[in-house]
């Protein structure tokens, strides 16, 4: 990345937020983070991630709900940033059977007084957290941009679906560059307690059963923490402009020709059979796994494949660890964290 910047990321504490301030400031960047450590998962975790940061001369730290406007405003006033990533979100898809409410007032709320705040601050680049699950019914794999994402299966995949949206009218009426990318699964040391990676690490190192969806006929495209962050640094510094070849009578929705926006997917582009990466966690665990087989969930998908072409071209991204290597690191992480 070029130049020294002032970055506010917000989801400093989170799983992606966390791990991708820490290459920022050793990169020599001032990064403001925000966060509001939610319970959705234990936040004593999200404090070791934010001690970590804290420990930073470089580092900003603000406890900040995005959902409280002035409090936002505030933040930005005090930031001044010249770039922002916006990763804070109410994660997980099932969560949104039980609390909808917390995904509209993080996922459009949240992002809406972002974005109102990026417009008085006019940051040359904001770069935004999607999500795979925006591709919800579509069957056409592997999933790419120009993709319908119009046909979400879960209260999260559709808020998510609406920030990009969100994202678009504001970089056409304000000039505002964004850039919104589609996670696919994400795993590595760090990593979020409601993901598979390290609920499965957990309960088969504590020799409990693991849930196995569907029969484990699932496959995700599961990502490495450092392969995501290093797509996320390059396209910092790609800034989006209004694609001239851009067509109205025959839309791409992953480009625009009114507004400086664009949509890239971010992930392996390798997608793993469940019953494969349970093996790959029982390998690396030394214990074999108690499998209790249940239905498939209400709003989950039955398969991700993410093609990477795109971000390939535009910022050279070419994610680099194997699932062997990465599981190998996120056991070890865990093993240590956990004292075991």
């Amino acid at each position: 990345m070029s130049t020294a910047k002032t970055i506010l990321v917000t989801g400093a504490a989170g799983f992606v937020g966390a791990a991708l301030s820490e290459r920022l400031l050793a990169a020599g960047h001032v990064v403001a983070g925000l966060d509001s450590f939610n319970s959705y998962y234990d936040p004593a975790l999200k404090e070791a991630r934010w001690a970590r940061l804290a420990g930073h001369a470089g580092f900003r730290g603000q406890r900040v709900d995005l959902a409280d406007r002035a409090l936002t405003f505030a933040a930005f006033d005090n930031a001044k940033p010249t770039h922002v990533v916006h990763l804070a979100a109410q994660a997980g898809v099932r969560y949104g059977l039980d609390n909808p409410q917390a995904y509209v007032d993080s996922n459009l709320v949240g992002f809406m007084n972002v974005l109102e705040a990026c417009r008085v601050h006019k940051p040359a680049h904001v770069v935004f957290a999607s999500s795979s699950s925006v591709y919800g019914a579509n069957r056409t794999t592997p999933f790419a941009e120009h993709h319908t994402a119009d046909h979400p299966l879960s209260l999260y995949a559709a808020t998510k679906r609406s920030g990009e949206l969100l994202a678009h009218s504001y970089a056409h009426l304000f000039k505002l560059p964004c850039t919104g990318l589609r996670f696919f699964t994400v795993y590595g040391p760090w990593g979020r307690p409601d993901m598979a990676p390290y609920k499965f690490t957990a309960r088969i190192l504590a020799g409990q059963a693991i849930d196995v969806h569907h029969g484990g006929r699932m496959r995700r495209d599961f990502t490495y923490i450092d392969d995501i962050v290093e797509g996320v640094m390059r396209v910092i510094d790609h800034v989006p402009v209004a694609d001239e070849s851009w067509s109205a009578l025959d839309p791409s929705p992953d480009g625009s020709g009114a507004a400086p926006w664009r949509i890239f997917n971010i992930g392996r582009g390798e997608p793993i059979e469940l019953m494969d990466f349970i093996a790959a966690v029982e390998k690396h665990t030394g214990k074999k796994a108690q499998l209790n087989y249940i239905p498939i969930q209400p709003g989950e998908v039955k398969e991700t494949w993410c093609d990477v072409t795109a971000l390939q071209r535009a910022v050279g991204y070419r994610p680099k660890a194997s699932l062997d290597e990465g599981l190998a690191k996120t056991v070890a992480w865990f093993k240590a964290h956990h004292r075991l």
